[in-house]
């Protein structure tokens, strides 16, 4: 694939580019074939620079595009009343941020910044190290019963998919680094924190660092509720940009711990399949990448889809090749499974986890069959060993 370095300018300000891919038919079997129409195989082919789009803006523009186009609308008029992108920029630079300040930095007070996780990495890498963008994946989908469950526990206990999966990481990754209770990751967060920032394109999303010091006696329950109230505290300074986080933190930011272990969870919109503009209809298509790239060291992201009718619910692991092989991640994607089922799953051979009594602590990252193999192990005496000694 060949990317065109000019279909963006950010100095000019062309953020925007649109295309039509026709699909070519050979000339003989229609020889009517006219490029001034779009057939049934074309596609729409729509990119915006990541400087001035996020994840939440595309239902957005596909939402005024579709109004533009199903309204006859030949143009559409500029309101001068109505709040910008830009608008909210200027604002930004202008917000009094000493608050913010003062509770980012009690956030990370005493963290020891350059602390690794004890993940089971097959490599390790020094500050010094070339990055390559070589990678490791594993992908887990869960039964329609299983994704339901874990559902009606974020609606029961009036918490958020994004702080329910947040909770199951952070139980995941004390088990995985044997008992390490002062966590802190980085968290994609919406940082559409006021109404009137709900419905602009830009890119309003950040990087923000979550630390929680939980306690290993702590049940699940406790530790979902802490962890709400940890993310509602964010929540109300997540404008306070990562840059200023790290510029005041005094750290060299490429040893920086937090910054290379990411969580994310991702909502498809049941409105995002599909769009009719002025009775056309066009379908989604998802493009097969011929490569990814590792950005992190340790990148979770959980993805609901409820316009499957099987697998809406998912995870997504992404590691470092330059630390984890693919064993590994599956080895370690299976656990994090594993420990996802004692919690949500009604599956009788699956050791549940009472959620309102039982330490988190109890949770077990030993898979069944590994448990099954060490009940099944025999130790033999050894026929060259004749004399064994006695005991007293």
């Amino acid at each position: 694939t060949t990317i065109d370095p000019n279909l963006f300018d950010l100095s000019t300000g062309h953020v925007f580019h649109a295309e039509i891919l026709k699909y070519q038919i050979p000339f003989n079997e229609n020889e009517n074939n006219s490029n001034e129409f779009i057939t049934n195989s074309d596609l729409l082919l729509i990119g915006f620079h990541h400087a001035a789009f996020d994840r939440a803006s595309r239902s957005i523009f596909f939402n005024d595009l579709c109004f533009a186009y199903n309204t006859n609308a030949i143009s559409i008029e500029d309101d001068d009343e109505s709040l910008q992108y830009i608008d909210y920029s200027i604002h930004e630079r202008l917000i009094d941020m000493s608050t913010s300040r003062e509770f980012w930095c009690l956030q990370l007070e005493e963290y020891n910044l350059e602390s690794r996780l004890l993940l089971p990495v097959d490599r390790h890498r020094s500050s010094n190290d070339h990055r390559s963008s070589s990678v490791s994946v594993t992908q887990i989908c869960f039964d329609n019963e299983t994704s339901q469950s874990f559902l009606d526990y974020a609606s029961i206990h009036h918490v958020t998919p994004f702080q329910l999966g947040l909770s199951i990481l952070y139980a995941f990754l004390f088990k995985l680094s044997h008992g390490e209770n002062d966590l802190c990751i980085s968290c994609l967060n919406a940082n559409r924190y006021r109404n009137e920032l709900q419905n602009l394109i830009g890119m309003f999303v950040s990087t923000l660092p979550y630390r929680i010091q939980l306690n290993s006696h702590w049940s699940f329950d406790e530790l979902v509720e802490y962890v709400r109230e940890k993310c509602l505290s964010v929540l109300e300074h997540s404008h306070y940009p990562l840059q200023h986080i790290l510029a005041n933190l005094h750290v060299n930011q490429s040893r920086i711990s937090f910054l290379e272990t990411v969580y994310d969870f991702i909502t498809i919109s049941p409105q995002s399949d599909g769009l009719s503009l002025d009775g056309g209809s066009f379908k989604q298509m998802s493009f097969e990448q011929s490569f990814e790239v590792a950005k992190f060291d340790f990148s979770l992201t959980f993805v609901y889809n409820p316009l499957l009718e099987n697998n809406r619910l998912s995870f997504r692991l992404t590691c470092s090749h330059d630390l984890f092989d693919e064993s590994t991640v599956r080895n370690v994607g299976r656990r994090l499974e594993y420990c996802f089922q004692q919690l949500f799953s009604s599956n009788e051979n699956t050791n549940m986890i009472d959620t309102y009594f039982t330490s988190i602590s109890n949770i077990n990252l030993i898979l069944p069959e590994e448990t099954e193999e060490l009940e099944d192990a025999i130790f033999c005496r050894q026929s060259h060993i004749i004399n064994e000694g006695m005991f007293n």
